[in-house]
C-alpha cells in the first residue's frame, strides 16, 4: 500500500509543477510587462522575447541579473530595479505557468 501511495504522489507531482513564487501575485504584478511581452507572455513584436512557458529559474535569474546590472539593458534594468526578490519569484512563477 505504501508503494502505491508513493507512486500516486509522484505521478501527481510530475503532472502539476510546483512553483517557488505565487502565480496570482505574479499575474497581478505583470501589467507593466505586458506592454512589450504581451498580456499572456507572448510578444506581438519579434524583438521582445516571449516569457510564457520559460523556466521559472531562468526568468528569475534574468530579472535578478537585470536588477544587479550583470545583464545590461537600459529598459529592463529600469523595470527590474524596483522589484523585490518576492516580486521576481512571483513574476517568474506566473510566466512559467503559462503555455
Amino acid at each position: 500500500m505504501k508503494k502505491l501511495t508513493l507512486a500516486v504522489a509522484a505521478t501527481v507531482m510530475m503532472a502539476s509543477p510546483v512553483f517557488a513564487g505565487d502565480i496570482a501575485a505574479g499575474k497581478a504584478k505583470s501589467g507593466t510587462c505586458a506592454a512589450c511581452h504581451g498580456a499572456t507572455g507572448i510578444s506581438a513584436v519579434p524583438m521582445y522575447p516571449n516569457l510564457a512557458g520559460q523556466k521559472e529559474v531562468y526568468l528569475s535569474k534574468q530579472l535578478k541579473d537585470f536588477k544587479s546590472g550583470a545583464r545590461k539593458d537600459p529598459v529592463m534594468g529600469a523595470m527590474a530595479m524596483p522589484l523585490s526578490d518576492e516580486d521576481i519569484a512571483n513574476l517568474a512563477a506566473y510566466f512559467a505557468s503559462l503555455k
